[in-house]
């Protein structure tokens, strides 16, 4: 069956979901080890959270890339992923989609979430021909995603570096085994609709809603 252009597939339960991230040890080696992210990560600041391991192996060159030797993989919950969902927009302009650029930008300027949809990549990394979801949280997102809607997290280097070794090795199948099952992440109606540029925009770039705050 053939692969839709943009579909979230990602490691999933029916309370969480997780995402990848990569750090310079002083950051990534702490959040592991207490299950939050320590103070002097910058709250402020936009975060990109992905929910594909072999993008995140793209991103961050199998963790050997400076400043992202230590890969992280981050559980969330579904209400705080899908609620950066509803309130996000696109990070780039399209033609015929947005009705304007200065209402693309606005929306920009507002949300506290953006979406980028990059092509996803095999065990080689190489692209392949549909996408896979990088979330930008920023703001009261990014403030929520690591005090309140982060479950866990673990360390994943040592299975980056064992599946690219296996993968350098000639043994996909080996590789294959070790990666995170990914499945279809469920979209109810409205959660996308927004951020599929294919698609009618048949959904405000930005939902004012509660910002989810437990577990």
């Amino acid at each position: 069956m053939e692969e839709p252009k943009y579909r979230i597939r990602a490691l999933h339960t029916p309370d969480t979901v997780t995402v990848y991230q990569a750090y310079r040890p002083e950051i990534g080696l702490a959040a592991a080890r207490d299950g939050r992210f320590p103070a002097v990560w910058k709250r402020d600041r936009m975060t990109w959270i992905k929910p594909s391991f072999l993008w995140m192996m793209y991103r961050s060159g199998w963790g050997e890339k400076e400043g992202q030797e230590t890969v992280l993989a981050v559980e969330i919950t579904r209400e705080g992923f899908e609620w950066a969902l509803r309130n996000a927009c696109l990070s780039h302009y399209a033609r015929g989609f947005h009705p304007d650029r200065a209402t693309w930008q606005r929306q920009l300027r507002e949300a506290p979430a953006r979406v980028q949809w990059d092509p996803e990549r095999d065990p080689h990394l190489r692209p392949l021909p549909y996408r896979s979801l990088q979330l930008g949280l920023s703001g009261e997102a990014s403030r929520a995603y690591a005090d309140a809607w982060t479950v866990g997290i673990t360390d994943v280097t040592g299975l980056a570096h064992e599946v690219h070794g296996l993968v350098r090795a000639g043994d996909l199948e080996a590789a294959g085994r070790l990666l995170p099952r990914e499945e279809p992440y469920p979209t109810p109606d409205g959660l996308l609709g927004h951020l599929l540029v294919q698609e009618p925009a048949t959904e405000t770039a930005k939902l004012k809603s509660p910002v989810p705050s437990t577990p």
